[in-house]
């Protein structure tokens, strides 16, 4: 857990971010046991990203019972190989966002923005479409207490994200399915946030990476970074 401009952010495993202010905001719970022993219903916002971070125990196991569930319009239940309830289903308020999105859920704002792998870039599968195309799913940017935080959720570097302004900054930087660790170092130096917190690596073996040396050339860069992580 890290201390940020009065908010309490903890990088729980793979995309599950939990930010804690006056409310508490999940971004992408579950998949992968990151939640195993984790059960404390106390997320006021839970926010997920696309198809293949939507884990309707994870959410279960976040969200209170008031809670208001923000989910990209994409998500299709038909798509995914898992055992995961219809977002019609889920016991909760439920409100979809496009990529374009501005909501305010309680007193969080809640925005969004396209989240894709470039068709002629390096993530993409053997028949040469990409991992993520463009439409499968967003990132958000929440603010909580005037505190804005980024997770740009599956996505490759795209035009504009350096002009955001964001004060927690959480690239993946795994790099199979997203922009590696020196992708998002040099988006970090652009972006010039407050501090940068990586997540979304080292979850399996294909997006594994060295977030020690990722952290150093982010501080070499002038940008405060911090790594969250557990035994």
């Amino acid at each position: 857990m890290i201390r940020h401009d009065g908010l309490r952010v903890s990088w729980l495993g793979y995309a599950t971010l939990r930010i804690e202010g006056s409310e508490t905001v999940y971004f992408d719970p579950g998949r992968y046991g990151v939640l195993d022993g984790h059960e404390p219903k106390d997320g006021d916002v839970v926010c997920v990203t696309h198809d293949h971070h939507y884990d309707t125990e994870g959410i279960r196991r976040v969200a209170k019972p008031d809670a208001t569930v923000v989910l990209f319009e994409g998500i299709n239940t038909h798509r995914i190989d898992r055992d995961v309830d219809r977002p019609a289903d889920l016991p909760y308020a439920v409100r979809t966002v496009d990529t374009e999105s501005d909501i305010l859920v309680g007193d969080v704002i809640v925005r969004t923005v396209n989240a894709y792998n470039e068709p002629d870039g390096p993530r993409v599968r053997q028949n040469g479409d990409p991992i993520h195309p463009k439409g499968l799913g967003c990132g958000f940017l929440v603010t909580v207490d005037d505190v804005t935080v980024f997770w740009p959720g599956d996505t490759d570097v795209l035009d504009g994200h350096e002009h955001l302004d964001v004060s927690l900054f959480c690239p993946p930087i795994g790099g199979a399915y997203t922009m590696d660790r020196h992708e998002a170092a040099a988006l970090a130096e652009a972006m010039d946030p407050d501090l940068v917190l990586p997540i979304h690596y080292d979850t399996f073996e294909a997006i594994e990476t060295d977030s020690g040396a990722f952290a150093a050339d982010v501080a070499k860069r002038g940008v405060p970074v911090v790594l969250d992580e557990r035994e």
